[in-house]
Parts: structure tokens; C-alpha cells; sequence
């Protein structure tokens, strides 16, 4: 199988091109799901026997990457929103049963086809603006059995939709009722031998944790972490949303791939985060839903070279956000990112900070095919416009599968 998209403009986001790595009158030949040729049209080598598309000037970029979602759950918290809106207070709502007790709740009563049928909705929202890859994370079953169910539900999606699914167990999320002031009882009985069975079953591609002072300290991770050393596994890191525990510092330590929130990061730990290369994933929906008033310290790393990503955090609670665009205006609104950062932050940053860099995330020669064809006259456009999806034409492992064409 072989596609030539001709007369487009490309974004390539590659390394070694500066800025966006524009391709001004472009083309691109898939082979096989995998990009043969990439570069402007007047260098193209005669190629027989491709299905040609004119992409009649539109403009090419990655497909978008979503690395940081609780996409799969059940039911919402649209209750407990309305009562903050009315003045309840955090320990109000949960004395009504509410925050993250009202999810693990509602998971663990859900079967594993439920919470696929309810997730389905969200992905779809995803993929329609251009998503060919998402991150999905358990956490809100909290027993093995519950969080098993979770991350077989994610792989299913994967399974059922023409997209990249990539799984985090994320055991270490927060500490259930009976485990009340008990977090080493908690990891020792549930989350590592959760992590040893989702790891024996091929459910798990990362691990992560929540470090915090309402969650887990830097040492109880430190042992999760290890855990997932031991079973050969890359680690992330929920690290510094609520205050500074060095979460970054110890994210940086171990190794993770990235490091999750980071308001309150320090200089220190933007710092380490450079030298180990772990990615600064910035999620501006939870800034938002929660009205945060710290701002995550991009001019630190700025200053320091970190690089940073952009993600949904798709999750119940602190951000129903299922809009990867809408993430990229947060970003550039709440954060100061330019439209540069953004547009790294969900390709080409979005697959480092997956590991995955090797095959997705930029447009080059030997990536597997994964675009989006998006009807705009500049790139910035995809940041600055809002509630508005420009998508022409998802292309994921180099088949056409969607879009706003038609």
C-alpha cells in the first residue's frame, strides 16, 4: 500500500529543523503505515502505483498525542461541581460522598464492558480533533481486581478504535478508606502485587504515582519505583501539583520518562529534570477546573532546557477535558507557552515523554504514519482558535480513518 499526499504544507516538528519545521509546497509518501518520503514536492522520485491525495494546500502535521489522561472511568462528578459552585467546601463534599471516593466507587461497580462503553465517547472526542495516540491510566479501582479491570478496559479500546492506546498503572493513586493512614500497608498488599500481576498479563506499558502530601511521600514511591525497575518498566511521576515535596527531584532520579502538574517545582528540580531528559508534562485543564492561582515555572524551564508537554488529564474530577485543542489555547492563555511550545507539546514532546519518540510524534523518513490535515492558513490557528475543530483528515498508521472532509 502506498499513499502520496502532494501539494500541502508541512509542520514537521522534527529535531533537527528550527521552529516548526515548515515544508512551504510538500509531500509525503506512506509505505507500508510508515512515511518513505518526506520533503518539498519538486524533490519527490517518481513512485508508481500510489493512491495520490491532493491535499490542495492544507496544512500536515503529526497526529496530535494526549500523554496524560485518566480516560477510563466511570460515571462523572458533575454533582460535586455544582456543589463547589454553591460554596461546599473539599471536606463537605466528601462527607456527602463525594471526590475521588465517588470514582473509585463507581469503578468498582462498573464491569470492564461498562467502563469501555463509557470511555468510548471520550476517545471518539479525541480522535476527531486530529489524536492518534493516548495515554490511559488506572487508579481509581484500588484493588488489584479493580485496577486490573481498568487497564484491561484500556487495552480493549485499543482494540475497538484505530488508535495508539498506551497503558499506566497508576496503583499508587491515592489510599482507599480501609487503607486509611496505612500508605506502606496499602503498597505493600495492593499496589506491588497489582503492578506484578498487570505487568504478568502484558496490561501495563509505564507505572506512575501520586506524590503529595494527601497521596504518597517521596520514600513510599521510592519503592514503587523500584518495583517497576526490577520489572523492567519506564516510571512518571504525578509530582508537585499541590506543594513542593521535590517530586520533580525524585522523578528525575529514578530515571521517569516524565514528571506531571509541577506548579510548585523548583529551580533544583527543573534543573535535574534537564539532566535525566524527563519531560515536563503541564496540564493547564486542571489548572483551570481547580482554579489554581501557581503557575507551573515555565520560564524555569525555559531557562533550563526542559522540555515540556501538553496533555488533557482527562479524568472526573479536577478536569473533564477532552479537547487536546482547547488544551493548546490553555496552554498558551494560562501558561505563557508560545505557539512553538504548544504544537511540540502535543506531538513531538507528547511521544518523548511516552518513550516513544522513535516511531511517532514528528513527521520523518521510517515514522510510522500517524498525521493530521487540518484546513487552516497558519498552525498558530490550532492554538488560537476556541470550541472551533479545523480537522480535515486524521491519518493513523497511514490509513485515512476520519476527519471533517466529506
Amino acid at each position: 500500500m502506498k499513499t502520496l499526499l502532494r501539494n500541502a504544507k508541512l509542520a514537521t516538528m522534527a529535531q533537527t529543523e528550527p521552529g516548526l519545521g515548515i515544508i512551504e509546497n510538500g509531500a509525503i509518501l506512506i509505505e507500508n503505515c510508515r512515511i518513505a518520503y518526506v520533503g518539498d514536492d519538486a524533490g519527490m522520485p517518481e513512485v508508481k502505483g500510489a493512491t495520490v491525495v491532493d491535499c490542495d494546500g492544507r496544512w500536515i502535521t503529526p497526529g496530535l498525542i494526549d500523554c496524560h489522561t485518566h480516560l477510563v472511568h466511570a460515571g462523572n462528578r458533575a454533582r460535586e461541581f455544582e456543589m463547589r459552585l454553591a460554596g461546599a467546601t473539599y471536606e463537605e463534599i466528601a462527607r456527602a460522598g463525594g471526590g475521588i471516593v465517588s470514582s473509585v466507587r463507581e469503578v468498582r461497580d462498573a464491569s470492564e464492558a461498562d467502563l469501555v462503553a463509557q470511555t468510548l465517547p471520550r476517545l471518539d472526542a479525541l480522535m476527531a480533533e486530529g489524536v492518534t495516540t493516548v495515554e490511559v491510566k488506572s487508579g481509581y479501582g484500588l484493588t488489584v481486581a479493580d485496577e486490573l479491570k481498568m487497564l484491561r478496559a484500556a487495552r480493549s479500546l485499543g482494540g475497538q478504535r484505530q488508535v495508539n492506546l498506551t497503558t499506566t498503572y497508576l496503583g499508587a493513586h491515592a489510599t482507599p478508606a480501609d487503607y486509611k493512614g496505612r500508605n506502606g500497608d496499602f503498597i505493600r498488599d495492593v499496589v506491588l502485587p497489582g503492578l506484578e500481576a498487570a505487568h504478568r498479563e502484558g496490561l501495563v506499558d509505564a507505572v506512575d504515582g501520586f506524590c503529595e502530601g494527601i497521596a504518597f511521600s517521596v520514600d513510599e514511591m521510592r519503592v514503587v519505583f523500584d518495583a517497576a525497575k526490577d520489572l523492567g518498566l519506564p516510571v512518571k511521576l504525578h509530582a508537585d501539583q499541590l506543594s513542593n515535596l521535590h517530586g520533580a527531584a525524585l522523578a528525575a532520579d529514578c530515571g521517569a520518562l516524565s514528571a506531571d502538574h509541577l506548579e510548585y517545582t523548583d529551580q533544583e528540580g527543573a534543573a535535574a529534570m534537564t539532566q535525566a531528559g524527563t519531560v515536563a508534562v503541564l496540564l493547564p485543564g486542571a489548572y483551570y477546573f481547580i482554579r489554581e492561582t501557581k503557575k507551573p515555572p515555565v520560564d524555569l524551564f525555559r531557562k533550563h532546557g526542559t522540555k515540556m508537554a501538553l496533555a488533557t488529564d482527562c479524568n472526573p474530577g479536577t478536569s473533564p477535558l477532552t479537547s487536546l485543542l482547547l488544551t493548546m489555547n490553555m496552554g498558551a492563555t494560562l501558561f505563557h507557552l508560545t505557539v512553538e511550545e504548544c504544537l511540540a507539546g502535543v506531538t513531538r514532546e507528547a511521544a518523548r515523554a511516552l518513550g516513544r519518540l522513535d516511531t511517532i510524534g514528528t513527521i520523518e523518513i521510517g515514522k510510522q504514519a500517524d498525521l493530521a490535515i487540518w484546513n487552516i492558513e497558519s498552525p498558530a490557528e490550532l492554538v488560537y482558535r476556541i470550541g472551533f475543530n479545523p480537522l480535515h483528515q486524521r491519518i493513523w498508521n497511514g490509513e485515512l480513518t476520519g476527519g471533517n472532509h466529506a
